[in-house]
């Protein structure tokens, strides 16, 4: 009998443990829906705002060595009430909304809007490292993350998701203060700041010169972060940074995640990559005779 990929992140069950990250191709019902036909467990969508954003001018993303991207998009998206009507039709998708905002009233008349929308869970983006007044100065705000988890989790019965960062504080406070406030489950981590310089131009590349590092280069930090969640609250979290290969999934809920997403690798891999990680996975856990993720979930911290 093969071992089961099956996996809950709060009342969320997923046939798959592999989900698209946010920012990733996250604006279109078509994609999600070809995106789990190919093998997603999930799909989170671009971050989005109480009234549609243009984000920042061009160049907005730029590849460095060792397979990452710095990329500061700005956030633009279509804003909430627009991106509700682009996935009223959903049926199949689990399709994990995420919303970013700078105070609890944002959050509120966002939530409003997918009330008619199959949504299967919320995900707060309380860490973006490269928009003012949302992001991470919000996840920073131990107070105003813990008002703005409660008035989702007052509004919904969809499992509320927190993403958190590295910001100026540490991050693990704003995972105790999401938990605290009943987070249903904790995303780590999001890009991290970072920059790069043209030396013939002397000047920075991107046109906000600061900007979130993302894919393999942050692998390393993010597995850590999930490891020391795991290991100081009792919460499913979705791993998230670097990861490529079904070897980079394992190692991430063996520190204890419960699911992991991944988008910088889907610029080499396109979709296939979802059924070579799932692929990946179930093969680890026949020769290791696991039945279930459950079993896997967390195993590296044996002591």
């Amino acid at each position: 009998m093969k071992p089961s990929l099956s996996t809950s992140i709060g009342s969320l069950t997923l046939e798959r443990p592999t989900i698209l990250a946010s920012g990733i191709l996250g604006i279109s019902l078509d994609v999600f829906q070809r995106l789990h036909k190919a093998g997603a467990g999930g799909v989170v969508t671009k971050s989005l705002s109480k009234e549609p954003w243009e984000g920042y001018p061009n160049p907005t993303i730029f590849s460095v060595k060792g397979g990452g991207w710095i990329n500061a998009v700005g956030l633009s998206n279509p804003g909430a009430e627009n991106f509700a009507k682009m996935i009223s039709t959903n049926e199949d998708v689990p399709i994990i909304v995420s919303l970013v905002g700078s105070i609890e009233d944002d959050f509120e008349y966002m939530i409003k809007q997918f009330e008619n929308c199959k949504v299967a869970a919320y995900e707060l983006n309380l860490s973006c490292p490269h928009v003012a007044k949302v992001g991470l100065e919000v996840g920073d705000d131990t107070d105003l993350v813990s008002k703005i988890v409660k008035k989702v989790k007052s509004m919904s019965d969809a499992p509320v998701i927190a993403k958190v960062g590295l910001g100026s504080t540490d991050y693990l406070e704003t995972v105790d203060a999401s938990v605290s406030a009943g987070a249903d489950a904790i995303t780590a981590i999001n890009t991290i700041r970072a920059m790069a310089i043209d030396v013939e131009l002397e000047r920075p590349i991107l046109s906000n010169k600061i900007g979130g590092l993302s894919g393999t280069p942050i692998k390393p930090v993010a597995l850590r972060c999930v490891y020391e969640i795991s290991s100081k609250f009792d919460i499913p979290i979705l791993g998230c940074g670097g990861i490529s290969t079904w070897e980079d999934a394992v190692e991430f809920i063996l520190a204890g995640a419960s699911a992991v997403q991944f988008g910088s690798v889907m610029g080499d891999h396109w979709d296939e990559v979802f059924s070579e990680i799932n692929n990946g996975i179930e093969k680890f856990m026949e020769r290791k005779g696991y039945s279930t993720i459950g079993e896997m979930i967390g195993r590296a911290k044996r002591s």
